[in-house]
């Protein structure tokens, strides 16, 4: 096997058709099936299937397609890596922020500091759901995210930048007054919060449990400007961690109020593949991002260039 056939094989899977796939690598048809002839016959596996539609890969088909995924992706970071030893750093490091999270602060001052060590980085910024920007890092398409969690699982592994206490975030005009709030306070407060998958939601779900509650949930809101939005306009409250609490409640005539009796913390983390290394730039940003993150948790303001 060849890292040229493995680029075929991955291209034609991609593309979902021989015909366009050999226009992309200019390479003839007739020669591009013989590659992938020669792919199957050193794996013993049918790995694609031909459709009405194309082709579709095979369930042995779709087990290479994520290991060359992978095996082409390292051999790319080698080549970077060797070519780069001894000089400035230089290449592309992706790094997703979860929307509506602690890590929202951290993404001018990550570009700033980037920008201003390693201005040969070129720097990617996604900002996504938890839950997709995970299967990204899985999947070998991304180097590192900030999300809320620290459970690692097959694939991933978590690196703990800080706990952040959760705050209830409420209109004025519900005459929430007090900067602590216990949990049996908050019964009646009709919330606006996630879904009950999202990372954010399970953490407030298990504290109401500690006290024997459930969360009066009048709407269930995944976007971080509706949620906002529909905060400031009095529908209801919502419960954030602390650092995205005060953007949201300076946003608008919005009160802020600890919640206590129990108070409820959730684990901010960089996540990282448990098995793919990371090149020495991507090694660099999350140097940056750990030293970030240190200097938010103690509510250190961040100027360009890094200098607290």
């Amino acid at each position: 096997m060849n890292l040229r056939r493995l680029k075929y094989f991955v291209k034609i899977v991609d593309i979902g058709s021989l015909t366009q796939a050999a226009e992309v690598l200019h390479i003839a048809q007739p020669a591009l099936s013989q590659q992938l002839i020669t792919l199957e016959d050193e794996f013993q596996q049918q790995l694609l299937v031909r459709t009405k539609r194309g082709v579709t890969a095979t369930e042995a088909g779709a087990t290479l397609y994520r290991h060359a995924q992978l095996i082409l992706r390292q051999y790319e970071q080698a080549q970077a890596d060797v070519k780069s030893a001894g000089q400035t750093l230089s290449g592309q490091v992706s790094v997703g922020l979860a929307p509506g999270t602690g890590a929202s602060a951290l993404s001018l001052p990550l570009l700033r500091t980037v920008r201003a060590r390693h201005p040969n980085i070129l720097l990617y910024i996604n900002e996504n759901f938890g839950t997709t920007l995970s299967e990204l890092i899985m999947n070998g398409r991304m180097d590192m995210a900030v999300l809320y969690g620290d459970k690692s699982v097959h694939g991933l592994s978590f690196q703990l930048l800080m706990n952040e206490e959760m705050f209830l975030v409420a209109p004025r005009s519900m005459g929430i007054t007090q900067d602590q709030i216990p949990v049996s306070g908050l019964r009646d407060v009709p919330l606006l919060l996630p879904r009950p998958y999202n990372y954010l939601r399970k953490y407030v779900d298990e504290g109401f449990a500690r006290v024997q509650m459930i969360p009066n949930v009048v709407a269930e809101i995944e976007s971080a400007s509706t949620l906002s939005a529909a905060v400031g306009a009095g529908i209801g409250a919502t419960i954030l961690p602390e650092s995205t609490a005060r953007v949201v409640a300076a946003a608008g005539d919005i009160v802020q109020s600890r919640i206590v009796s129990p108070v409820i913390k959730i684990p901010l983390s960089v996540c990282l593949s448990d098995h793919l290394p990371l090149s020495e730039p991507a090694a660099a940003v999350k140097d940056i991002l750990l030293e970030l993150a240190g200097d938010l948790a103690l509510g250190v303001r961040v100027e360009p260039g890094g200098d607290a």
